[in-house]
């Protein structure tokens, strides 16, 4: 049996409090039988493979507690196997995906700890921020300078 036959039938991989760095490589999502991929607490960097939605066995996935940043791949939405997913504590940003698997993620905490992540189960919103009309705002502040020249002039008599 070659070394690449034994690595396909890998269904488990746990080297989380490892103080890995580097990226996560790309080749991993090649183990098409692992059901379990924990690389949480250690010091990967990069983005997420994107490829990582090929991993069709996958039903666990911590990544948390590294300092992996860009978007959650949208890949990711079509392993349907998928029940813990754990991205906190990134550098993640964009929003979360919502179809497919990614809806049946309710909880937070799985997202918790990247600034630049947004939308559900996060209370972050996406959506960019009103800008204030200008004349409005005009119109606040001649009403904030009338009433403090009016309470001046009351404090003055």
């Amino acid at each position: 049996m070659t070394y690449t036959s034994t690595l396909d039938q890998v269904n488990l991989i746990d080297l989380s409090f490892n103080n890995l760095h580097g990226v996560i490589p790309n080749e991993i999502t090649g183990l098409s039988a692992l059901g379990t991929l924990n690389l949480s607490w250690n010091q990967l960097s990069g983005r997420i493979p994107e490829d990582i939605g090929s991993m069709q066995q996958l039903e666990t996935l911590d990544l948390s507690s590294n300092h992996l940043s860009g978007s959650i791949p949208l890949s990711m939405t079509s392993i349907t196997t998928l029940s813990y997913l754990n991205l906190s504590y990134n550098n993640l940003g964009c929003p979360i995906p919502s179809k497919n698997q990614f809806g049946t993620f309710t909880n937070p905490s799985s997202f918790e700890g990247n600034p630049e992540l947004c939308g559900k189960p996060l209370i972050t919103d996406c959506s960019p921020p009103r800008k204030r009309d200008h004349k409005k705002i005009e119109e606040e502040e001649d009403d904030e300078r009338l009433w403090f020249l009016m309470s001046a002039g009351v404090g003055m008599s």
